[in-house]
């Protein structure tokens, strides 16, 4: 049975002028009901081919794209759990970005990116609201399912970001001032020469910035240890005989 060709031409229906509409109708929407997220492409400085992975990922631009945050009764995934490591928050969300804006404004901007077709996984979201960095763990960019055979929204399940001393250079003061003051770099607070150069001492070690301080925190066992050192002046081994005075 072959197809109408008044609504199609034999591929797949909708045409231009229809895709066009529901595109521009699904990025009204999200700038109705949306928020301001900063877009932060992940740059690699040192990938591992073997693992596929950069420990030493950098940050310098930032986007912003209104997106839709999915979560509409709050954060999803495992909330805040006690682990052997202390306490981790480890809370989830989804956010809604449409594929044009991000074609418009990221890939015509002349940045390096990881990928070239959507965002990639790695790549952060700063939430301005709430002052969170959200990591992207997947891109789903099939829901819909190719609504009149054309690709509309990326969705993007996000799980907050663990800082660990990435380089985050984006212009914007409240994300670049993670950095400063939870990096524990010491090369960040190492004293430079006029050119740029890092400044040495004679044998070639660092100088570091008097300001530079290291966080240390107190051992468990050590508060414990000290506790019993002081409890033993409340038992008394002086009594010969601990049921009573007879015998004593």
């Amino acid at each position: 049975m072959a197809t109408n060709h008044f609504f199609q031409g034999g591929n797949s229906i909708g045409a231009t002028g229809e895709q066009r509409l529901v595109e521009d109708l699904v990025i009204e929407s999200l700038k109705v009901y949306g928020h301001d997220i900063y877009y932060m492409p992940r740059t690699l400085v040192n990938k591992d081919t073997i693992f596929d992975e950069d420990e030493l990922s950098r940050f310098t631009q930032a986007y912003p794209l209104e997106m839709y945050l999915d979560n509409v009764n709050g954060y999803e995934g495992q909330g805040d759990i006690f682990t052997r490591f202390g306490l981790e928050v480890r809370d989830q969300a989804t956010f809604v970005m449409a594929k044009r804006r991000w074609d418009d404004l990221v890939l015509t901007s002349g940045g390096t990116f990881t990928q070239t077709t959507r965002p990639s996984e790695g790549d952060l979201l700063y939430f301005p609201k709430t002052k969170s960095i959200f990591e992207i763990k997947y891109v789903d960019f099939q829901n819909p399912f190719y609504q009149l055979n054309q690709i509309y929204v990326f969705r993007l399940t996000c799980e907050l970001f663990e800082y660990s001393s990435e380089d985050l250079d984006t212009g914007i003061t409240d994300i670049d001032v993670i950095e400063t003051k939870y990096s524990q770099d010491m090369l960040e607070f190492q004293l430079l020469q006029e050119g740029g150069q890092l400044l040495l001492n004679e044998t070639n070690g660092c100088i570091i910035n008097e300001a530079y301080n290291t966080a240390l925190s107190e051992p468990i066992d050590n508060t414990d240890f000290d506790n019993l050192v002081t409890l033993e002046g409340i038992l008394d081994f002086s009594e010969k005989n601990p049921f009573g005075e007879i015998g004593a």
